[in-house]
């Protein structure tokens, strides 16, 4: 009786816990992230010969690709909206971007000066909306995903030509911006700079934000599961390698251009004509 009792009262083992199947990586998501620094990686460098050095072939090239310079960084500010649902600690990452931002910004003015130092670029951005989007995202699950991508996309049209100082929509409405309102020296970060702002890589909160913000809500369908499965599949490694290590690529890109470039003009400067023939 007694070892009968003492095995009615045995616990049982403990289940072996299933291992957590991780997330599968969205393939696609880190190519295109890869595809918009690579295009930013060469814009930089045209603006870096063009402009820092006074190359004229480079500012005809700079002049070529400036407007299709919104479409290649808003696709990195859209993805990295939508990144923001595959991360658990959006305001810390937030947190640390915004201290690097801060670093570009302390380097740029040590070494090019106040006329082109980056007071405001799109790091500093994306470290905005990602504390924003950290502290505000257990309201913004309330939103359903089709509502709040819609809502961010028409905000984002709707302010897209703040800077030109205007709102609304093309061909149907157009809304001067007062040009009080571009006085003031503290609303640069909204896309109302003053005349004296200066900052060669300028990403205001508005219109970024809404496009920031409309790529998490399409990040949450992702989330779900519900991408196409051909977004999975790896494709071209070179631009997902790329995509993987963008903060990186992007922080070490134009001081390396820079020191290219500089090590150049120093070897010209031992030929009188600026030319080895």
């Amino acid at each position: 009786m007694a070892e009968a009792a003492k095995k009615t009262n045995a616990k049982p083992k403990d289940k072996p816990k299933k291992p957590r199947r991780s997330k599968p990586r969205i393939h696609l998501i880190d190519e295109l992230r890869g595809f918009a620094i690579f295009c930013m990686v060469f814009y930089h460098a045209f603006y870096t010969v063009g402009v820092l050095f006074n190359i004229g072939w480079a500012m005809v090239l700079l002049n070529f690709f400036t407007p299709a310079e919104p479409y290649f960084a808003g696709l990195f500010i859209l993805i990295s909206g939508l990144a923001c649902n595959l991360s658990h600690s959006n305001l810390e990452r937030g947190v640390k971007l915004g201290f690097i931002s801060l670093g570009v910004t302390l380097v740029t003015y040590l070494v090019l000066g106040t006329e082109y130092m980056i007071s405001f670029g799109i790091l500093h951005m994306l470290a905005v909306c990602m504390m924003l989007y950290g502290i505000i995202n257990k309201y913004l699950k309330l939103v359903p995903s089709w509502l709040g991508i819609l809502f961010n996309t028409v905000l984002f049209i709707f302010t897209f030509n703040v800077l030109r100082g205007s709102v609304g929509f093309p061909f149907i409405l157009n809304i001067k911006i007062p040009p009080e309102w571009y006085n003031t020296n503290y609303l640069f970060m909204f896309g109302l700079p003053n005349k004296n702002f200066m900052s060669s890589d300028y990403f205001p909160l508005v219109p970024w934000l809404f496009l920031f913000f409309a790529g998490t809500y399409i990040g949450r369908i992702g989330v779900k599961k519900k991408f196409p499965k051909s977004m999975y599949k790896k494709r071209v490694g070179f631009f997902g390698f790329m995509g993987r290590h963008s903060l990186l690529i992007y922080l070490v890109h134009q001081p390396i251009i820079y020191g290219i470039c500089k090590g150049v003009e120093w070897i010209m400067s031992f030929f009188p004509n600026g030319s080895p023939n």
